[in-house]
């Protein structure tokens, strides 16, 4: 593997970028070139909201080339386009050969979510303080345990069963990892159904399920959306505001008497937004908050 380097302005890096893209570039990442110096520049952004800028004043554009010559073939043709004047090649180096998966592993660790609730990487050692545990491999679907509206929805479900409340029958909307159905029966729900409109969040929840539940006695179902059938007494959505604010009545619908509603996702400053969606089916509060982002709760009058 060999690294093409260069440095561009802040106003041609995603021209520059896609363009080593189309010359075969396995990979691009975007760097800021001034790092580690006294003109290093920070780039924030509210959560949810663009940011003010996608790139830095100086660029480092790393592309990741197959071998050498493609690499140093991409600079030279590069060199020659109009767009490329006011950037430069920096230099094209190897990259030493690694244990590429050991490496990618490494940076996971078991994820706590209570003291003793940890979601666990299929190649770690669960902590020894560990008494509940899912075991989880990053992938496509949304839903490792490590972002706040996740982390949330875990904890609220291992303090339901803490304390001795019934889940009862439960439909985890949005599935996509299936970390919360699993959660759900793993603390006491007597039955799951976890769907999601992606087919490939369908089979990681499938995949993931087999590897923590025996899936054809632990009453956990997973599928698309049409599988949901009445009512449940816990319904969690970890979805985005948008799509939730859409999904009101339904999700409503589908909360039996006395049931509770956990939703997330939702930003701080979003609370407002959701309260008033929801206020004419379930009156709802914020539960938790974490970074930002909140946790909103309800309960269907009995």
């Amino acid at each position: 593997m060999f690294e093409l380097h260069l440095l561009c302005p802040e106003n041609d890096v995603e021209i520059v970028s896609d363009a080593v893209g189309e010359l075969g570039a396995l990979s691009v990442s975007v760097e800021d070139a001034d790092a580690n110096t006294t003109a290093e520049q920070a780039l924030f952004g509210e959560p949810g909201m663009p940011i003010e800028h996608t790139a830095w004043v100086r660029s480092r554009i790393v592309a990741l080339f197959s071998d050498e010559g493609s690499a140093r073939e991409a600079a030279s043709i590069l060199a020659l386009q109009d767009f490329f004047t006011a950037s430069r090649v920096v230099s094209v180096t190897e990259v030493p050969e690694q244990d590429w998966v050991r490496l990618t592993q490494s940076q996971f660790a078991p994820v706590p979510i209570t003291h003793d609730f940890y979601i666990v990487p299929t190649w770690c050692e669960a902590p020894p303080e560990a008494r509940q545990i899912i075991r989880l491999d990053p992938g496509l679907a949304f839903g490792t345990g490590t972002h706040p509206t996740t982390h949330m929805c875990l904890k609220w479900i291992a303090q339901q069963g803490a304390t001795g409340i019934v889940l009862g029958r439960t439909l985890d909307y949005g599935c996509g990892s299936g970390i919360l159905a699993i959660a759900a029966k793993k603390y006491g729900a007597s039955s799951v159904d976890a769907v999601d409109i992606d087919p490939a969040a369908v089979m990681a929840s499938q995949a993931n399920a087999k590897a923590n539940l025996d899936i054809r006695t632990d009453g956990i179902a997973i599928g698309l959306p049409d599988l949901v059938q009445g009512t449940y007494n816990t319904v969690l959505a970890n979805i985005l505001a948008s799509p939730l604010k859409v999904l009101a009545p339904l999700l409503c619908s589908l909360v039996a008497n006395g049931g509770h509603l956990i939703l997330a996702g939702i930003l701080e400053r979003q609370i407002d937004e959701l309260k008033a969606a929801y206020g004419s089916y379930i009156t709802l509060e914020v539960q938790d908050s974490v970074d930002g982002w909140v946790l909103m709760t309800g309960q269907r009058p009995t």
